[in-house]
Parts: structure tokens; C-alpha cells; sequence
């Protein structure tokens, strides 16, 4: 008699077509329970853009309540070639007349022609800042004074040694330039030949310098390294001083401002003045609110309501026509949120004076939950800042229903997105629900896997007992043919 190596073989009976059949029938829970699963991973994906799209609205409507986006923010000028202004925090809305005297400007000298290429001299140069000071006019018959130094407080003097084989003028300028003394070198060439010229690194009449000389030669002159000498203090000034170091003269609306630069960021709060030239009459500098940038707000703001509030339509429409439905179709959540949503955008407020209701500003709500521009109201609205403002931004003490709309709409959407917000409480839920289908479908694969096991051994034993009893019969049949002959 054969031996059964494998289900169906002593039968002759597809076991392993009708244990999968059975098993198919058994995994028909685990299937519906997918179908639901992925239905409500859908829900949850739609939620989530939910929840982003409102949080964009929320941070479009924070920005209309945000004091800066309202202040004085924008500054022009009559004369930008000569005077230019950008503002910042804390700046003063009105108009400012500056007039430039004079600007500030670095100290230059040059020396004589000198060679380009042979050695200039061996020695030790040492440059100092400070601030000149002219010699007080002398009494009749007397000499001429000489000027005098005053060290820059926090500076000290730098050294420089120049040797022989580092002595030429470019090496000397490099090594003036490394030295880190406050000075800039360079070459200037012309029909005449080459000069060194040194020119102080910021602006300012404390960033003058001079430039002592200790000259190898051991004499005082126009030759040698002594030729790059310059303290008319000590009766030394070889080099020509072509520009004083100055500080910038400037009248602001009537009065005098010193400043060691040509940007004043302290004169004024909030605001940094440039100083491009100086003027022959008064430059009119405008501070106010940049309405343009306050429009870009508001178009921003009304941008970010309409995508969600087209998202939260669009999720929960059931097409007719086609007879499809959005995910959130039927979703009490999100049909509650839209709802709420429309009648906040469409309260009012009393704090703004005309301005009471978006479509006052040019909002208009639509018949499909969205907000359509009239750019005519917008632009006459932004002519009255403040009162547009205050339909925005204003708060009530008393009754915080009375709010400006975008203080309204920004505490509607903090409470829905909230810890215990609607759409968070039905996040919750529809996570608890996945999760809770994900244990069932697993104690479903085990309690299919079981029963597998058991059919496979319960079909496999049947099997055996009718190999067994085909071969009897097989027998039997053989032997009786036997009697027969």
C-alpha cells in the first residue's frame, strides 16, 4: 500500500483548494476590518490637513494682532542720493529734516614718489591713533604753533620693523596692512611714478594717526624710511595729509549731531540714518506705517482662510453626479468646525468705527465659505490705518465676542486646535480606533492560523483513512477477479 506524502494523494480529493477555501472564508473579518482600517487612515490624513490648514490661518490672523505689523515701519526720503533711512523696532511715525554739514571721513596721506622696485630704507615705523587737534591761532609776531595728538582710549601703538631684503615699497605696504595698526597701504601709481598712501580704517576724527619713524640712517629727512614720516606734533611730517580724519556734521530736525561715522543708528530710535552726501538744504525724511506691507498681510491672511475653509467643503461634499463622497463626508467634527468658522468670520465688531464686518474692508464672505476681495474697499480701508487696525487687532475686556475679527478668528482656531479641541478630541478617537482594529486583526490571524492548523490535521487524517480504504477496496477487487478465473 503507498504511503501519504501529501494532502490529497490517498483521496485523490484538491484538500489543499478546499483548506484554502475555508481559511479564505475565516479571513473574511480580517479583510472588512482593513477595508475599515484604511478608511479611517484616510479620515486621519484629512484631518491632518485640516489641522495644518487652520494653523496657517491661525498664524495669518496672528500677524494682523501683531503690533509690528502695524507700526512705523516704512521711511523714505526726499533726497535718497544724499540721505537714506530704514527703520526698526521702536521707531517714531512723523517726519524728520536733516541737513548734512559734512561727512565723516578717514585720514589719507601720501608719500613723495618713491622707486617701485629698489629698497626704501631699514628702520622702524610705529603708527599710532589718535585725534588731531589744530595749534590755537598764534598772538601777532609769534610763530605758528604745531598741532596736537591725542591717543585713541583703548588703542596702543603698533611697531613695525622693516629689514633689509623686506624693504621695498610693496613689502613695506604688506607689512603695514598685516600689522593690524588701524591703517590701510597702498600703491598708487601715475604719470609721475608710485606713492604709498595710507589711509585710517574707519571714519572718525578719533582714528586719525601719525606715524613715527626710526630711520637706520640715523637723519631726520625726505630720505630713506624717514620718508614715510608723519607727526606734525614732533616737527616730522614728511608724508602729505591729503584728507583729515572728521566726524560727520549733521543738523536733525534743528539740532546738532557729532557722529565718527555716516550711519547714525542712536540719534533716533528705531531708526538708522545713512549719510551718503552732503546737502544744501534740508532732506525730508517720512516715517509710517508701510501699507503695502500691511495689504500683503491682509491678502495673506484672507489666502490662508479660503484654503482651508475650501478644504474642509471639499472633504465633506458628496458628489451627486458622480455619487462619490469626500473622506470627512459626514464627519460631524469637521462640519461643526467649518460652521463655526463662517459665523466668526462673518460677526463683527464695534471697536474700529465704520469698520464693523469684513466686507466693510473689502472681505467679502461667499455663498461657498470663502472670502472674495474687492480691492476698492481694501485700498479705501488702508487709508484709515487706524481704525483698520483696531477692526483687527482691538480687544474688549468686557466682552471678548467684540474683538477685532482677526483676534476673533485666532481664538477660534487655538480652541479647536487645542489640547482638548474638537479636531484634536477627534484625532484622538480616530487613532484609538485604528489601533484598536490593529489588536483585533491580530488575535484574528492567530485564531485563523489555529484553524488552519487544525483542518490541515483534520483533512490529512481523512486522507489517510481513504488511501486506506481505496487500497482495501483496490484489494478486494484484485481478489475477486482471482476467483472468477
Amino acid at each position: 500500500m503507498p504511503s501519504i506524502t501529501s494532502a490529497g494523494i490517498g483521496s485523490g480529493l484538491d484538500i489543499e483548494s478546499l483548506i484554502s477555501k475555508l481559511v479564505a472564508v475565516e479571513r473574511t473579518p480580517i479583510t472588512q476590518l482593513k477595508t475599515r482600517t484604511d478608511k479611517l487612515q484616510t479620515q486621519l490624513s484629512s484631518y491632518g490637513k485640516i489641522q495644518a490648514g487652520l494653523s496657517a490661518m491661525r498664524d495669518a490672523a496672528s500677524k494682523l494682532t501683531n503690533v509690528s505689523t502695524w507700526g512705523a515701519n516704512l521711511g523714505t526720503s526726499s533726497d535718497s542720493a544724499s540721505v537714506a533711512v530704514t527703520t526698526g523696532a521702536g521707531a517714531p511715525a512723523g517726519n524728520i529734516a536733516v541737513q548734512v554739514n559734512r561727512l565723516a571721513s578717514v585720514q589719507s596721506l601720501s608719500s613723495k614718489v618713491l622707486s617701485s622696485t629698489d629698497p626704501i630704507g631699514q628702520g622702524r615705523i610705529t603708527i599710532e591713533l589718535g585725534k588731531w587737534t589744530d595749534a590755537p591761532a598764534p598772538a601777532p609776531g609769534d610763530p605758528p604753533g604745531l598741532p596736537s595728538f591725542t591717543s585713541k582710549a583703548g588703542t596702543t601703538a603698533v611697531s613695525i620693523d622693516i629689514t633689509s631684503g623686506s624693504n621695498s615699497l610693496s613689502q613695506i605696504r604688506d607689512k603695514i596692512n598685516a600689522a593690524g595698526a588701524g591703517v590701510q597701504a597702498s600703491i598708487v601709481t601715475d604719470s609721475s611714478g608710485s606713492r604709498l598712501v595710507m589711509r585710517s580704517s574707519e571714519t572718525g576724527e578719533s582714528n586719525g594717526f601719525k606715524i613715527s619713524v626710526l630711520d637706520a640712517d640715523g637723519v631726520v629727512d625726505a630720505d630713506g624710511l624717514s620718508a614715510l614720516a608723519y607727526d606734525p606734533a614732533g616737527d616730522m611730517a614728511i608724508m602729505t595729509r591729503d584728507k583729515a580724519a572728521t566726524n560727520a556734521d549733521v543738523t536733525l530736525n534743528g539740532l546738532k549731531v557729532d557722529s565718527p561715522t555716516n550711519t547714525l543708528k542712536d540719534a533716533i530710535e528705531g531708526l538708522t540714518i545713512n549719510l551718503l552726501k552732503t546737502t544744501s538744504a534740508e532732506v525730508n525724511l517720512s516715517i509710517g506705517a508701510d501699507k503695502e506691507a500691511i495689504k500683503k498681510t491682509i491678502n495673506d491672511f484672507m489666502t490662508a482662510y479660503n484654503s482651508v475653509a475650501t478644504l474642509m467643503r471639499e472633504q465633506t461634499k458628496y458628489d451627486a453626479g458622480t455619487k462619490t463622497a469626500g473622506p470627512l463626508q459626514g464627519e460631524t467634527t469637521v462640519v461643526g468646525v467649518n460652521s463655526q468658522m463662517r459665523v466668526v468670520a462673518a460677526g463683527s465688531t464695534t471697536l474700529a468705527g465704520k469698520f464693523t464686518r469684513l466686507s466693510d474692508i473689502g472681505l467679502d464672505p461667499s455663498a461657498d465659505g470663502t472670502l472674495k476681495l474687492n480691492a476698492s474697499k481694501l485700498d479705501s480701508a488702508l487709508a484709515d490705518l487706524s481704525n483698520l487696525k483696531q477692526f483687527f487687532m482691538g480687544t474688549d475686556s468686557a466682552n471678548s465676542s467684540n474683538n477685532g475679527l482677526a483676534q476673533q478668528l485666532r481664538s477660534f482656531a487655538d480652541q479647536v486646535l487645542g489640547v482638548d479641541g474638537r479636531l484634536t478630541g477627534r484625532q484622538a478617537g480616530l487613532k484609538k480606533s485604528i489601533d484598536d482594529n490593529g489588536k483585533s486583526t491580530e488575535r484574528l490571524e492567530t485564531k485563523v492560523s489555529l484553524t488552519e492548523k487544525r483542518l490541515r490535521a483534520r483533512y490529512t487524517a481523512l486522507d489517510v483513512q481513504m488511501g486506506q480504504l481505496n487500497g482495501l477496496s483496490s484489494y478486494v477487487s484484485q481478489q475477486m477477479k482471482n476467483l472468477v478465473k
